[in-house]
């Protein structure tokens, strides 16, 4: 497999941004964690966000290694890539009571702007890698698979943005 590197890089990037999560966390309220429930929950989707990140640009590079190619390496490596995000992201909503506790205290009908940015990132990532599935354009998979684990790293970055800043708190009044 070609472009190597390339996926190594965009996972050593998405392992910065776990780490800066994690950093977020302790530096917490000075009693040597987070104890504000949109804290912990946003701090954890920059994580878990990091994490599919790493794992979604590692999953070509190792399957690669068992000599799958072409449309079977980039099918597999999409399934890998939407079960994470969308079966993960479900998981992960709810095993952790921080994220429920979140999602119950700041509805859709609050967050929809936060969400509909998001959707920027999200749609065109899931398009193309439902694209690979299908088969549709044989000749771009690979550009669609880098294109879509580039779409899930900016969302992770606009997450971390979110978290570092007050645009994403839920408003009170």
């Amino acid at each position: 497999m070609q472009d190597v590197d390339l996926f190594l890089s965009l996972a050593e990037i998405a392992g910065v941004f776990v780490g800066f999560g994690a950093l977020i966390a302790v530096r917490g309220d000075g009693s040597g964690g987070t104890s504000d429930t949109y804290d912990v929950a946003s701090v954890g989707m920059v994580v878990w966000a990091g994490i599919t990140v790493v794992i979604v640009a590692l999953a070509p590079v190792a399957i690669s290694r068992f000599e799958v190619t072409d449309h079977a390496l980039w099918v597999s490596s999409s399934l890998i890539a939407l079960a994470l995000f969308w079966v993960g992201n479900e998981v992960v909503e709810r095993v952790f009571a921080e994220r429920r506790a979140l999602l119950a205290a700041w509805p859709l009908k609050k967050r929809w702007r936060v969400e509909l940015v998001g959707m920027f990132f999200v749609l065109p990532m899931t398009i193309a890698l439902i694209l690979i599935l299908l088969g549709v354009l044989p000749d771009l998979e690979a550009a669609l698979y880098f294109a879509a684990l580039v779409l899930l790293l900016v969302l992770d970055a606009w997450m971390l943005l979110l978290v570092v800043t007050a645009t994403g708190r839920p408003r009170t009044t």
